[in-house]
């Protein structure tokens, strides 16, 4: 896909890996929509890549609405009048053990709230559907040619303390297997489906992680260092201009290792 003169929907764009695919398909002459929760994350964003000399739009919206996911669609198709890229880079982190005990009496004395269980598996999974479904929507009736993105994460195989998150990066990792098997069985030959699963990525997301806990990680990185969210917007952007990329999600981590042997 030619990615000059597309138009791109990314979701979670008012930060991260978010921002970085917006700036960087802007860079390459691509008309671009992004979505977020926070007016002023969408204000300065669009301010930075209103001085690239790119054509945006920003939405406010809830990825998780229906009704607010309808509005960002349509809103792109009005403003430009195609979508051909839609990344949903929307997500949250609620972090917690299923349960605690008393260190003395070995009981349970807290469980992983639903509160916590919900909101990530909302936004998450329920967000990315909603994204993906109505973008497809758009690009099969459009007759367009059409890439859906969505993002796992290197945790998909099971991290301790999220159990709500790794379950909806699992989900993400598998979603372009089954929609690009189910668009085979119903004829639809112009959209793809890709998964990207970064590891541990130098965003706004890891700013409430423990510091010494990151300092830990990243001895078990080959490069010995975060993943920076342009390192990913390149990869999205070659997963758009190889069209032979489909079906599949691509890992990038820097080299995520682990003792022994065993690599995620």
């Amino acid at each position: 896909m030619e990615i000059k003169g597309s138009v791109v929907l990314v979701t979670g764009g008012g930060n991260g890996i978010g921002e970085a695919v917006a700036k960087y398909f802007a860079q390459r002459g691509a008309k671009i929509a992004i979505v977020d929760m926070v007016q002023a994350n969408i204000d300065r964003v669009l301010a930075d890549l209103k001085a690239m000399g790119a054509e945006a739009i920003g939405v406010q919206a809830n990825v998780t609405s229906e009704a607010d996911t309808a509005k960002f669609i349509q809103a792109t198709l009005d403003a430009f009048g195609k979508l051909n890229i839609t990344v949903a880079c929307a997500g949250i982190i609620r972090d917690g053990m299923m349960l605690t005990l008393d260190k003395e009496t070995g009981k349970v004395v807290r469980k992983l709230g639903l509160d916590k269980w919900q909101a990530v598996i909302d936004v998450n999974l329920t967000g990315t559907f909603l994204t993906l479904r109505d973008s497809a929507e758009a690009m099969v009736n459009g007759g367009w040619p059409g890439l859906l993105v969505t993002i796992s994460s290197v945790n998909k195989v099971g991290q301790i303390g999220q159990l709500n998150y790794s379950s909806t990066k699992v989900a993400d990792a598998l979603m372009p297997k089954i929609i690009v098997g189910e668009f085979m069985l119903r004829g639809i030959r112009n959209v793809r489906c890709v998964g990207i699963a970064p590891g541990y990525t130098a965003t706004p997301m890891l700013t409430g992680m423990n510091q010494d806990a990151l300092k830990a990680i990243l001895k078990d990185v080959h490069l010995g260092r975060l993943v920076e969210p342009e390192e990913i917007a390149r990869l999205i952007g070659h997963c758009a201009e190889n069209e032979a990329i489909n079906a599949t999600t691509l890992e990038i981590t820097g080299g995520l290792c682990y003792p022994g042997g065993i690599a995620k």
